[in-house]
């Protein structure tokens, strides 16, 4: 069968690495396509089948698109857009349709994503199964969330065969930040939570690379990718002075991101050194935290559910313009050894405290379902197998 997979990323590239990890998944059984439009993204994509759709980005203002090629005006990226989707519906001809967070999320995608629906629906195009894909936590809107909750549930009912939550609802469930789920009349699964699995297991290769021991403390800082939460990473550089009296042979990695700004992560590198090493991205960073006793990050989606999957001690800050990263971390943390940060706790001393006692901890193995990117193909099977679920 032949699916496509539409993720659109505009700021960072969560979004982008869960839905990888999802079509990987699918790609094992069936000839699959990511489609993707954002800016360019420091991950390795050679194993799928890419479209990538002229890009658009959040502009600096954060209140509109913005073209990735400047030398394109929006109204003629959004049209070139809109013919290469829709031509890629009539020869590929996919069986299903897959769109990440839409319709809960990417409104402003509707110009090229509600006439395929439409015309899937009416028959314009082949006959083609369409699917929501959505992460745990929805970041809630401050004005006209009736009006949003009904335009979600109206698209859902209308055009969509099921919606897929990479939740495990043990943890939290997605009508904690969308009240109408009720109102959905399609079927709705959790997956469980989707993670990207660590490849290097059992062996020292990042430790010799830095050139320290299993008896040196390793911390990892990052930031997912690097738009936001350089300040973090400042901090945590200041307040390792004060580790290092306690833990004098640690040794620090920074991971900026692939968003960071030039000034920016040029300011950063000025700190490295032979205990301090600054990279921009890896693209093995769950091999670091499986190797690393200390981990300090934002917490987004997938970050945190790379510190389920290694069991590191984490601390994390949360990104505090709304409650997604928070009621996540709180959440977890009773779960896991994940403790939470406020900007309270970023002067050298408080810091350098949490640190230290993050860095008692151990290693935990965690019970949370981690399968969602395997439970979405097996979902995904029965859709195709049986036109029902």
């Amino acid at each position: 069968m032949r699916v496509s997979y539409y993720c659109q990323h505009v700021l960072g590239i969560g979004h982008l690495r869960r839905s990888l990890e999802i079509c990987k998944s699918l790609a094992s059984r069936h000839e699959t396509t990511l489609i993707l439009g954002g800016p360019p993204a420091s991950i390795d994509l050679t194993d799928l089948n890419i479209l990538k759709l002229p890009g658009l980005q959040m502009n600096t203002e954060f209140n509109n698109l913005t073209p990735c090629d400047g030398s394109l005006s929006l109204e003629k990226t959004k049209e070139i857009r809109q013919k290469l989707l829709y031509n890629h519906f009539t020869s590929f001809s996919p069986n299903c349709f897959i769109t990440e967070l839409y319709p809960f999320g990417r409104k402003a995608f509707r110009f090229e994503l509600d006439p395929i629906l439409k015309n899937i629906q009416n028959k314009s195009l082949p006959d083609c199964k369409c699917v929501c894909s959505v992460r745990d936590i929805l970041v809630e809107k401050q004005q006209g969330s009736d009006k949003f909750e009904q335009r979600v549930v109206e698209t859902l009912n209308d055009y969509y065969t099921a919606v897929l939550i990479h939740a495990d609802p043990e943890i939290v469930k997605l009508d904690e930040t969308f009240c109408s789920l009720p109102k959905v009349k399609v079927p709705i699964h959790y997956t469980g939570f989707v993670s990207e699995k660590p490849e290097l297991t059992g062996n020292n290769h990042i430790r010799r690379q830095l050139g320290i021991t299993k008896q040196q403390k390793l911390i990892v800082a990052s930031i997912g990718g690097g738009s936001v939460g350089s300040d973090l990473l400042f901090s945590v550089l200041v307040a390792f002075k004060r580790v290092l009296e306690k833990e004098p042979h640690a040794h620090l990695q920074i991971f900026t991101g692939p968003y960071c700004e030039a000034k920016i992560y040029e300011s950063i590198r000025t700190f490295s050194q032979h205990n301090i090493t600054i990279d921009r991205f890896t693209d093995s960073f769950p091999d670091w935290l499986t190797t690393a006793d200390l981990s300090i990050s934002m917490a987004g989606y997938n970050t945190c559910m790379n510190l389920i999957q290694t069991g590191v001690p984490a601390l994390v800050l949360p990104f505090m313009q709304n409650r997604e990263q928070a009621l996540r971390a709180d959440k977890l943390g009773k779960k896991a050894p994940i403790a939470i940060l406020t900007d309270d706790d970023l002067s050298e001393g408080k810091l350098s405290e949490k640190m230290n006692e993050q860095l008692k901890l151990k290693t935990v193995a965690s019970t949370i379902d981690l399968a969602g990117a395997d439970t979405s193909l097996a979902i995904i099977n029965t859709i195709l197998g049986n036109n029902t679920i």
